[in-house]
């Protein structure tokens, strides 16, 4: 099959379009015949496995889109030619192929109202939202939000989804995404090349951090106290700011999660939530994609197509 390969330790300059041997499923796994692959803007990959040991040549990317090809023993929840979408764990050989290994526990039924190259920019950043908004901020109707980064491919998500669940919706960007990001949902947004949001916002109930650095520094000061910052940028928010300023933070690295993708599914059908892409590429491409991520101010995902639809 093709891949592309990481041969060495670095960003985009050691991805390799070539051929590699075709996996098979073993015992609880599942065989998918990749259609499209979602593009981590921010690079990164995992180089050895959770037991440790180091992955040669590892193929990058855990965003996808597919079709079930085979199943290992023990598998009963899906059969072949079942549309899916995943994001699978990063300790294993991603989905920059034309066929990946994936587990039942991260296989969602890919939404009917989505093609393939759609559903494959949904998982990672919609996963990473709704765990940082619902699992570790615990938001709530009538709570404010302020969302950094928020036309990014997280960001994006986390405007729809706090909306949908009856947050205020406060959005930092430039100018150029202002309109955007309202047809989104956003209530208001800040033009960060002109404005410092910290001099105008003020006692909100949680910071989405998605920019880090300076951005991260200025937020603890616009959280009220009781308040939380949720970040999924390196380096993690310091826990003796916030005890200054009494605000809980939380750094997280998204997990895959089947039900939580069914019940996103379920929104993106209801047209309640949609994707948003910036750029696709062919698979043979991939290199020139991470590139372009790496340049950063995408608005959504970048896409590898996998199969020509």
């Amino acid at each position: 099959m093709k891949a592309i390969r990481l041969h060495g330790r670095g960003g985009p300059d050691q991805l390799v379009y070539e051929d590699a041997p075709q996996p098979h499923p073993g015992a609880g796994e599942v065989l998918v015949r990749v259609h499209a692959a979602g593009v981590i803007a921010s690079w990164g990959e995992t180089y050895s496995t959770r037991a440790g040991s180091v992955r040669v040549l590892p193929i990058p990317g855990h965003d996808l889109s597919g079709v079930v090809e085979e199943v290992g023993p023990g598998v009963n929840t899906l059969s072949r030619g079942s549309a899916v979408y995943a994001l699978t764990a990063f300790d294993r050989d991603g989905a920059e192929a034309e066929y990946t290994i994936a587990l039942p526990g991260e296989l969602a039924p890919k939404p009917r109202t989505l093609d393939y190259v759609q559903a494959a920019a949904v998982p990672l950043a919609t996963l990473t939202a709704w765990q940082a908004l619902f699992d570790h901020a615990n938001l709530v109707a009538g709570q404010t939000v302020l969302i950094h980064g928020a036309a990014g491919g997280v960001g994006v998500f986390a405007v729809q989804l706090a909306r949908w669940a009856g947050a205020h919706v406060i959005a930092t960007a430039s100018a150029h995404n202002r309109d955007f990001l309202r047809e989104l949902g956003a209530n208001e947004i800040i033009d960060y090349t002109t404005t410092r949001f910290e001099e105008v916002v003020h006692g909100v109930d949680l910071v989405f951090d998605l920019v880090g650095g300076d951005t991260l520094q200025h937020s603890w000061q616009v959280v009220k106290p009781g308040g939380a910052l949720v970040s999924v940028v390196s380096p993690r928010p310091s826990f003796e700011e916030a005890k200054a300023y009494d605000v809980r933070p939380v750094w997280f690295v998204v997990e895959p999660n089947r039900e939580q993708l069914i019940q996103i599914g379920a929104l993106i059908d209801a047209g309640k939530l949609r994707p948003v892409i910036e750029t696709v590429l062919p698979l043979s491409q991939a290199r020139q994609a991470y590139e372009q991520g790496a340049r950063g101010h995408t608005r959504g995902k970048i896409v590898l197509r996998v199969v020509d639809e």
